[in-house]
């Protein structure tokens, strides 16, 4: 029997871990309290910028303004607490905030509203709650980071590749046998005619078996085309940002 209310004793206590500190519904906010409070937003803005530093796209400013964010917002919802129509007002203000700002990635933006997230939980008072959440979400975001770090890797295989041969020459399958050696695909995607029709320019979409290779290919390509011109850029493959 006293086994069993030990143990109830303990679940009350883990449970009361995660019960907000303004539960009580008093309005008064102690000096203790709001500190505890501003101190775990700190907390969870430290956590949210250094998981945008450890991106690598570092930029200085953007990771200050994430370790603040959340204890400024913790502070003005603290402040309006319990009150409906100050709180609809003080997310319309951020909105507008948001919105005359210059765009950003969408990256960035999905940061400032996780940071957000994160100082409204502390206001409410539910500081397990918001470290749980900001542990959990800055995972994540570090799991994304490598995975796009992967990503970026095998996107700078991808080129787009044009060159200029002379008319006399065929550019069907010409330089099939160079592809098939140094990309694992190539895709004809556009046939010109330069210099008063007297040259072909071709456009190709490659992927590099070995980006290290990509000079001894430029060199095998120019022998084939009579050392015209080659250019070799990477292909756009990302959309307009948010």
């Amino acid at each position: 029997m006293n086994a069993a209310k030990a143990s109830d004793k303990e679940e009350n206590k883990m449970n009361e871990l995660f019960y907000g500190i303004f539960s009580s519904g008093s309005q008064n906010i102690s000096v203790g309290n709001f500190l505890i409070c501003i101190a775990a937003a700190l907390l969870c803005g430290l956590i949210y910028a250094a998981a945008d530093l450890r991106s690598g796209r570092v930029k200085y400013s953007f990771s200050a303004a994430l370790a603040l964010l959340p204890a400024a917002v913790c502070t003005v919802i603290m402040m309006v607490n319990g009150n409906v129509g100050t709180g609809i007002a003080v997310a319309g203000a951020f909105s507008l905030v948001r919105f005359r700002s210059a765009p950003g990635t969408a990256r960035e933006i999905l940061m400032i509203f996780l940071a957000m997230a994160a100082g409204l939980i502390c206001g409410t008072g539910y500081l397990a709650f918001a470290l749980l959440f900001t542990l959990i979400m800055a995972a994540c975001c570090l799991i994304a980071g490598v995975a796009e770090e992967r990503f970026m890797r095998s996107r700078r295989a991808c080129k787009s590749l044009s060159i200029t041969i002379p008319e006399d020459l065929d550019y069907t399958g010409v330089f099939s046998d160079i592809f098939e050696r140094y990309t694992s695909s190539a895709e004809l995607t556009k046939v010109k005619t330069t210099n008063m029709g007297s040259m072909f320019k071709l456009s190709y979409d490659i992927r590099l078996k070995d980006l290290s290779a990509e000079k001894e290919m430029i060199d095998m390509l120019r022998t084939r085309n009579g050392n015209l011109e080659i250019s070799v850029s990477n292909m756009e493959t990302e959309p307009a940002e948010l």
